[in-house]
């Protein structure tokens, strides 16, 4: 039962570390977001560039798009099922940063299906890439299929270099994005939404170390009832002994 206490005990601690993580994570996420843009990281912080040091960041970058590159990505999102349209957006320096443009509907047509290159500037939030594919469904890169925003591997089917290992969900007022009071007119004309990126992170440490912390207490008290009916069942052998020893 000490084990047992013991090992509840450090669960439930280990919980509460977990829980100011998490607080410390969603403070830190909240600032980047609503922060103002900085310029999206170049090529010399790319290999430092980590969920936790990088995600959500708010930045800002303009280029070229290349439109001819967009990939579809399979999205759910509050209008439903659809796509995320990921077009490539080549810098001054040559470098490459895929952009989320925001969602389409199924069926629906990216209106700048066929356009030519054009000059954009965008804002929006990094993102870490999504590799091999969504819950129970893998990309397939060689039929252009994707279930997850994998940055790499649709570079490689698109033969792009020098591209950043992160993409940009764009906000809704940036350019090629649907406005946030237009989105209506936006989806049945068939241009992609900005502004969707869903921020949630589960916090059930306090619940779970109340748990644990209470399964502790719980064995303590089943401890401390197994001692005490022990004892007295040894007070009343010593007594039954005695009583024996007395009548012999």
């Amino acid at each position: 039962m000490l084990v047992v206490f013991l090992g509840f005990l450090a669960l439930g601690t280990w919980q509460v570390k977990r829980l100011f993580w998490k607080l410390d994570l969603i403070e830190r996420v909240d600032r980047r977001v609503h922060a103002a843009p900085v310029a999206a990281p170049g090529p010399a912080i790319w290999p430092s560039i980590t969920a936790d040091s990088h995600e959500y960041l708010h930045v800002h970058t303009a280029g070229t798009y290349l439109y001819s590159q967009t990939a579809r990505v399979q999205a759910v999102t509050i209008y439903g099922s659809g796509y995320w349209l990921l077009t490539p957006l080549r810098a001054a320096d040559g470098t490459i940063i895929l952009i989320n443009r925001g969602y389409i509907a199924t069926g629906a047509h990216d209106v700048k299906e066929g356009a030519s290159d054009g000059p954009a500037e965008v804002s929006g939030l990094l993102r870490i890439s999504e590799r091999g594919g969504g819950f129970l469904r893998h990309n397939d890169p060689a039929a252009d299929r994707w279930f997850s925003r994998d940055v790499q591997a649709i570079a490689d089917v698109r033969k792009l270099s020098n591209v950043a290992p992160y993409f940009v969900d764009v906000d809704a007022a940036s350019n090629g994005s649907a406005q946030q009071d237009g989105r209506a007119t936006a989806r049945a004309a068939g241009e992609p939404i900005g502004g969707l990126t869903v921020i949630a992170f589960p916090n059930n440490h306090l619940v779970y170390a109340l748990t644990w912390y209470g399964l502790a207490l719980m064995t303590a008290g089943a401890g401390f009832w197994v001692m005490r009916d022990e004892k007295r069942r040894r007070a009343a052998r010593s007594d039954q002994e005695s009583n024996n020893g007395k009548q012999g």
